[in-house]
């Protein structure tokens, strides 16, 4: 699966073990931005392990960094979403430039946050 090309139907129909060995983190989270997937990847590099995260809400306690206008706030303003910004990680951590992919669809399991460092 590609980081650019990979659909929202890519994603929530793989399981947590095949999204575990991509290149790139996948955080997944419900609409009330409780964090219920959390990938091997995105654990690694973010230097967080999965407890401390999941069932977590994402924004107001994962990474308070992305509750902004420019992320989380277009998890609630657009019901389909498909897009990619760059971005700087700057909560626990040294300010990191990543891609970030945004990702959410009325038909999906879940919302979507895709972290290519």
């Amino acid at each position: 699966m590609d980081f650019a090309a990979s659909s929202i139907g890519d994603i929530d129909g793989a399981s947590p073990e095949a999204l575990d060995t991509l290149p790139f983190g996948v955080i997944g989270f419900d609409t009330a931005g409780t964090v219920d997937l959390y990938s091997a990847t995105e654990s690694r590099m973010a230097g967080l392990s999965p407890d401390k995260v999941i069932g977590k809400h994402l924004f107001a306690v994962v990474a308070p960094c992305m509750n902004n206008y420019m992320v989380a706030q277009r998890f609630e303003d657009e019901p389909e979403l498909d897009a990619t910004i760059d971005y700087v990680l700057t909560l626990r951590m040294r300010p990191t430039p990543v891609k970030l992919r945004l990702l959410q669809s009325a038909g999906a399991k879940r919302r979507y946050l895709l972290v290519q460092r």
